[in-house]
């Protein structure tokens, strides 16, 4: 299968400040959140953002984010399911790192600075997608599961 190169811009990286005797509540294992999903039924031609939050306590992502996307329709189509590795941008590290990775695809549509998805072609598509984080240090994060997205035909 062809790997899909993506486009990853972070968007903010702000380092969280604590006062006084407060902790931080960062792991050294990156932890990931949805801030949000450009869409959940998509025609052809429209483009997918997802926006993912990340809080790290050594700041130290600047490996690779990964991402599959799962198709719960029709799996045995050739390249409507794919897993997809994303170089992050390289910074230098912050403690307890706080920010947002924005990632993007396609939907049978050719736009500059993103990769191309396909569904399952001749009927509506219903997928999920799974994104999980490496640091530089090998932490990987948990696994990051997003709600159903229809890709319509």
């Amino acid at each position: 299968m062809k790997r899909m190169k993506t486009k990853i811009l972070i968007l903010l990286a702000i380092p969280a400040m604590f006062y006084g005797c407060q902790k931080s509540t960062y792991t050294t294992k990156p932890q990931l959140s949805v801030k949000s999903i450009s869409g959940t039924t998509l025609g052809q031609g429209s483009l997918l953002l997802f926006q993912i939050q990340f809080t790290d306590a050594e700041g130290d992502i600047q490996d690779t984010l990964w991402v599959q996307k799962i198709s719960r329709t029709c799996p045995g189509t050739p390249g409507a399911q794919f897993i997809s590795k994303n170089k992050v941008p390289d910074f230098t590290p912050t403690s307890s790192l706080k920010g947002i990775l924005e990632i993007g695809y396609a939907y049978n549509a050719n736009i500059p600075g993103y990769s191309t998805m396909s569904g399952c072609g001749t009927k509506n598509d219903t997928a999920y997608f799974k994104f999980w984080l490496k640091d530089k240090a090998k932490n990987v994060s948990d696994t990051l599961v997003t709600e159903n997205i229809v890709l319509l035909k």
